[in-house]
């Protein structure tokens, strides 16, 4: 096959947008959280957990120590014991209360709406960030490249294998192909799709509406099961 221009790759990406889009629309945060505080604390929580187990240790997480100034007065110890049924939960406690006593002392208490300054807290990448300033401040600087999302990147091919296991620089590779217009929802919107059809092990190509656009659906269709039924890859404009 001859290689895609950087065009085709653009159109074929801004075409994947649209349908998700038509399939979910607007897609809230799976983290319950009441403000950014509470927001940064729940995504930090998140690495390597569901969201769903993440959910049912919030409520008492906060409840205890409901404000940067609360969190950034407790024990780790105790945070800790409180986040215990998550993984990696000691240094995930660590984080927070690091994070909280940050806040207070360098941004009066307020969780930095910029980039730049959210990065500098404990354990706080730009992922977090994005999630940050995307769901907690209606600011859109980036994507938020998660697992799900990075799978779907790559799998659509809209990113280089080569940086198949740097989130960072798949993160760039989409911003440079699609319209900022774009970037609000894919995150969220793309892990619906993760989780719903392009599962990490047993992707449901037959089912997958993203079928005609998507490079690698004749080898995860042959891997899975259901190559009769899988369409190959023949997009050729909006449809």
């Amino acid at each position: 096959m001859p290689r895609e221009t950087n065009a085709a790759k653009r159109e074929r990406a801004i075409e994947v947008c649209e349908r998700l889009n038509r399939r979910y629309g607007p897609v809230e945060c799976f983290l319950d959280h009441e403000n950014p505080f509470r927001l940064l604390i729940a995504v930090l929580l998140s690495a390597q957990t569901t969201d769903a187990q993440v959910n049912k240790v919030t409520p008492r997480l906060f409840a205890q120590w409901p404000t940067p100034e609360a969190m950034a007065g407790a024990s780790v110890a105790d945070v800790a014991d409180t986040i215990k049924s998550l993984g990696f939960y000691k240094s995930k406690a660590k984080h927070a209360v690091e994070a909280a006593q940050m806040i207070v002392a360098d941004y009066d208490g307020v969780v930095p709406a910029d980039m730049k300054e959210l990065v500098k807290l404990p354990g706080v990448g730009r992922k977090t960030a994005n999630i940050v300033l995307n769901v907690g401040y209606g600011i859109v600087e980036g994507i938020a490249v998660d697992t799900h999302v990075n799978r779907i990147a790559h799998r659509l091919m809209l990113s280089p294998k080569t940086h198949a296991k740097e989130p960072l620089k798949t993160e760039q590779d989409l911003l440079k192909i699609l319209p900022h217009e774009y970037w609000e929802s894919v995150n969220h919107q793309w892990i619906t799709f993760g989780r719903e059809i392009c599962d990490a092990r047993k992707p449901k190509c037959d089912e997958c509406p993203l079928a005609d656009l998507c490079p690698s659906v004749r080898v995860l269709g042959l891997r899975c099961g259901v190559h009769r039924r899988v369409r190959p890859m023949r997009y050729h404009g909006n449809q």
